[in-house]
């Protein structure tokens, strides 16, 4: 499981990108110096275009990097929810009266779900609930993200919200007692603008072989460091508890972790994390997806694998329970697959990394199964598990519930566990 890391005070993040209008009119103004083709006044005229340019940019700049601490007590309140496809972000702004530090201080609030394929035109209220809060590193003072879920004015869930679900699972004593142990790796691809391209790839045609790129180093090996680094700073000063980066096998394709998260707090974490990422792809310019297998071929896909543990997996002994844990996920696969991300048939092939979508395996340190446990797992006899099924597009709040449901509150016929164990030639 990934090592928790403290939040980081403070971030300074500029993705400056030189305009390329802006880049035009200085190198026009120095040909047109060199070959003296023009008088002098055209050349002022075009260094002064320049500079009108740039102050403009300049002035939008210091407006949003004012600090307003000095001046009010008020501060600006992001609240962040789930659209209608289950996987894309939504979030909208308002002025709060003072600084708050816990969820309960804050207001609900609603938006139009009929725009965001949430709720019907003649009924289109969805009310925000918020959940989590995090720092703001975009706007930064005492300025806050706020992770909501969605529910009809009657207080009723609406069916894109998978947290409140999530939450009466992991508020279960049973469940709860257990205190499950979450590390979400989270994998995404970079994709350049209007094509629809991974980023540092040639446009229409393809890098060299995998081999060099996964951890690579270098300008011919990693494109989008600077992207994945934002991000990690960005994580690190919001309180999200991020805990490594890495790049990942497919050039453009890199990695973030979060975790051990207990509980709902993982869902949380990871779906903030992500609403970060999309604010600096979107500031640098860059497309960010969550598709599984972006690239059809001999390229690896993208996956989100979740560690997990609970308190007896990690006692000793934990390796009997481990593998308890291993044989009811053996018998609900498809139900898991199911609810594991959309496209992942694409993804789940047996090769590049991944098991069969149809097939449900394990082993000790293969990479090419279902559920994966460490060498270290097995040296200690005890230890996590880790689930390898889950698909870059995922839900987290689906994902980890539905892992503490099946190993810590579902419980299988003893015919069907029996015959499962045979087949894994697990001992339990």
């Amino acid at each position: 499981m990934a090592q928790i890391l403290a939040a980081s005070p403070t971030c300074h993040m500029k993705l400056n990108k030189p305009s390329p209008i802006a880049s035009s009119k200085l190198w026009s103004a120095v040909v047109l110096k060199q070959k003296k083709q023009s008088s002098s006044k055209l050349r002022s005229f075009k260094v002064m275009a320049l500079q009108s340019d740039n102050s403009t940019i300049n002035r939008v700049e210091s407006l949003l990097n004012l600090d307003t601490k000095p001046f009010t007590d008020r501060i600006i309140a992001e609240y962040i929810w789930i659209g209608g496809s289950g996987i894309d972000l939504r979030s909208k702004s308002r002025t709060l009266e003072k600084p708050v530090e816990d969820p309960s201080e804050l207001p609900k609030w609603n938006y139009d779900g009929s725009s965001t394929g949430q709720a019907p035109g003649e009924d289109s209220e969805v009310i925000l609930y918020p959940q989590a809060i995090f720092r703001d590193p975009f706007r930064g003072g005492n300025n806050i993200l706020v992770i909501c879920d969605t529910y009809t004015p009657a207080g009723e869930p609406i069916p894109t919200n998978k947290r409140a679900r999530a939450a009466e699972i992991f508020s279960n004593k049973k469940v709860n007692e257990e205190l499950p142990w979450f590390g979400i790796e989270q994998e995404y691809t970079l994709l350049q603008p209007n094509v629809n391209w991974p980023l540092g790839w040639p446009v229409g045609a393809y890098p060299g072989p995998q081999g060099p790129y996964y951890c690579g180093v270098g300008a011919e090996k990693s494109w989008g460091r600077d992207i994945s680094d934002a991000h990690y700073k960005a994580c690190l000063y919001a309180g999200i508890n991020i805990s490594g980066t890495n790049g990942e096998v497919m050039p453009g394709q890199w990695e973030f972790q979060v975790g051990p998260s207990v509980g709902i707090e993982a869902g949380d974490h990871v779906w903030c994390a992500r609403y970060l990422l999309e604010r600096i792809t979107e500031q640098a310019g860059v497309v960010l997806t969550l598709d599984p297998k972006p690239i059809e071929g001999d390229w690896n896909g993208a996956g989100c694998h979740t560690n997990y543990s609970t308190k007896s997996m990690r006692d000793e002994g934990g390796f009997e329970v481990i593998k308890k844990a291993i044989l009811n996920l053996s018998l609900r696969h498809m139900e898991h697959i199911s609810a594991y991300g959309e496209g992942n048939e694409r993804r789940l092939t047996g090769k590049h990394e991944t098991a069969s979508i149809d097939q449900f395996s394990w082993g000790v340190a293969n990479r090419g199964c279902s559920i994966r446990v460490g060498r270290d797992t097995e040296k200690k006899g005890k230890g996590y598990l880790e689930d390898r099924r889950p698909a870059s597009n995922m839900d987290p709040y689906i994902v980890t519930s539905l892992l503490a449901e099946t190993t810590l509150l579902w419980e299988p016929t003893l015919e069907a566990e029996a015959l499962a164990a045979q087949k894994l030639s697990l001992k339990v």
